[in-house]
């Protein structure tokens, strides 16, 4: 079972259908929506600010979620995909962006809709990435634009797989595919 841990007043709040890992660990003042997936080694550590998830986030193995203390939040839309290994500190990810993996997102930085971060890329803080636009590198650099529908069909096909991934572990009868 996961590690729910309240803390200062905030209890976490856990949206229907959202897969915890075993070894998963979520603290605080976290609000995460429906049919979110939260895998194993992952932090999500809403002691010092809030944490705010939308429906259908899978948050990969070992990735950490933190904020500063009265001074970044994070917030993260619906149908985002955070690889594995990801750190974001203080953030904001818009609908149906992707974070690759060993990324590190961090305070105040953005991440528009439909946007891909590759994988190993340092945003900095207060960088503004548009939407659907591919930045990599570190520091992280714009690469180029994505088509919208590319961007959007690939974040919802990574989302659903999650989803379906999830429902491996709570319902062992589940077929490989999603209805």
């Amino acid at each position: 079972m996961a590690l729910i841990i309240p803390v200062r007043g905030f209890t976490p709040e856990i949206g229907r259908d959202t897969f915890l890992a075993e070894n998963s660990t979520i603290i605080g003042d976290v609000i995460m929506g429906e049919e979110c997936s939260v895998w194993f080694n992952t932090v999500i550590r809403g002691d010092v600010n809030s944490i705010r998830i939308g429906n259908r986030v899978n948050i990969q193995d070992g990735s950490v979620l933190h904020t500063l203390y009265q001074k970044s939040t994070i917030e993260i839309g619906n149908d985002v995909s955070i690889g594995h290994n990801v750190t974001i500190h203080g953030a904001r990810i818009h609908d149906y962006a992707l974070i690759g993996m060993g990324a590190v997102v961090m305070d105040d930085a953005e991440v528009g809709e439909g946007a891909l971060v590759a994988a190993g890329s340092v945003v900095l803080s207060r960088t503004k990435i548009g939407p659907n636009e591919l930045w990599g590198g570190a520091p992280a650099k714009f690469i180029k634009m994505v088509d919208p529908e590319t961007s959007r069909e690939l974040n919802k096909k990574i989302a659903h797989n999650y989803l379906m991934y999830s429902r491996w572990y709570t319902n062992p009868e589940q077929p490989n595919e999603l209805d």
